[in-house]
């Protein structure tokens, strides 16, 4: 014997946009501000700056910030609990700050952890960011690290 689910619909609430944004359903998007429509879930006080592209399956959670021009591709996550206790961490000023500069690209299925990434950088399919990055380049592997320097 079960007892019947809690069943949510997926739902677009507390949403600030851009002009000339589309949101494609099915899309979980709460309190949070876009510059584009994208198909992932995105989560509370997190800014997508215009011109980004967020291509399906990706995690977007809460208090990330996405510069202006960067695409961000399928599958990718962003995780700002370090589970520095060896568990979830309910307290959200315990949680670090991710932030993306402008004109970055994120290959599929990355993971982006509570770190920085200045402008103009290319991070590779499958990749694990660990560490912020300050130097304009192509990153790849688990832990990401410089492959090539681009010109600035």
């Amino acid at each position: 014997m079960s007892n019947a689910p809690d069943l949510r619909h997926a739902a677009v609430r507390d949403v600030k946009t851009g002009k000339d944004v589309v949101i494609y359903q099915p899309a979980n998007l709460y309190q949070c501000e876009l510059g584009v429509g994208p198909f992932v879930e995105i989560q509370r006080d997190s800014r997508i700056g215009a011109g980004t592209r967020v291509q399906s399956h990706t995690f977007i959670c809460e208090g990330v910030e996405i510069g202006r021009n960067c695409f961000i591709g399928h599958g990718v996550k962003f995780a700002n609990d370090m589970f520095r206790d060896g568990a979830p961490n309910p307290a959200r000023e315990s949680w670090g700050k991710i932030i993306l500069g402008d004109n970055v690209s994120v290959g599929s299925n990355a993971t982006i952890l509570a770190v920085s990434i200045c402008d103009g950088v290319v991070i590779g399919a499958g990749s694990v960011v660990t560490k912020s990055i300050t130097e304009k380049g192509v990153y790849a592997g688990n832990p990401a690290t410089l492959l090539r320097r681009l010109d600035p």
